[in-house]
């Protein structure tokens, strides 16, 4: 079988942001994350308006919903995976591009460019909510450090979102799915607070939050901003492959 050509890989993927974009769970859970982050938003800046926060708790508050916030990316990324194969639908796809693993590629850059907007004006709608909220007991606010912290929160959200992809496509199924990774986020990770730093700093969620949200001066085994970035990443690579092996090889 011919290798696809660019005008077929625009095709595929073109195919499968249609997809994403028609599906009906990718805007309700977007819309519902929006509206999840905003009323966190508010209830974290209120707390810190009450405790007279400055300029650098103005990110740190209005970043605090990120630890509620991913869910909400999880699920995205789950439901782009496993949507396919609750109706049988997958079926279809394959025999519509019989290229298995740049079919499943493609499917990632289509999540990608979907998710990496939308991260940032969810970001960045918290982070306006505390700034508006608290203007007046602040001083001015550095730009390239609020730059550098939404775009390291929006990255953070897409590669959530796509290590999820991943997974969902490992296990096919919804809720397991969702089990394994809301079990992990919002139970594992939170009860292993004993595991020394030099070690649990290099766990997906770990490491992630260094992306985005600068450590603190007496914080000792911490990563860098690039450091954060780069085991991210390499958690969302290494899941990506295994899934794209897998999906190659088993049946729909």
């Amino acid at each position: 079988m011919s290798a696809p050509s660019s005008k077929k890989l625009t095709l595929i993927l073109g195919a499968e942001l249609d997809k994403l974009v028609t599906l009906p769970w990718t805007w309700l859970t977007l819309v519902g994350t929006f509206i999840l982050n905003l009323v966190i938003a508010a209830a974290f800046t209120s707390v810190g308006l009450q405790g007279g926060a400055g300029t650098q708790s103005i990110l740190n508050i209005g970043l605090a919903s990120m630890g509620y916030l991913h869910a909400g990316f999880i699920i995205l990324g789950i439901l782009a995976t496993c949507s396919e194969y609750s109706g049988g639908q997958i079926r279809t796809t394959l025999t519509t591009i019989p290229w298995r693993g740049l079919q499943l590629s493609m499917k990632y850059l289509a999540l990608a460019v979907i998710t990496f907007p939308v991260a940032f004006i969810i970001a960045a709608s918290g982070v306006l909510y505390t700034f508006i909220r608290m203007r007046d007991t602040a001083v001015e606010i550095e730009i390239d450090t609020m730059i550098k912290t939404l775009v390291g929160a929006t990255g953070y959200l897409t590669l959530t979102t796509l290590l999820s992809a991943a997974i969902g496509a490992l296990l096919r199924r919804t809720t397991p799915a969702l089990v394994v990774l809301l079990g992990y986020y919002f139970i594992v990770s939170p009860l292993s607070r004993d595991i020394p730093p030099k070690f649990k700093n290099y766990f997906p969620d770990m490491a992630g939050y260094y992306i985005y949200m600068p450590p603190s001066s007496d914080e000792i085994n911490v990563l860098t901003r690039m450091q954060g970035t780069g085991i991210s990443m390499l958690w969302t690579l290494i899941f990506i492959t295994v899934a794209i092996v897998f999906y190659r090889k088993r049946d729909a």
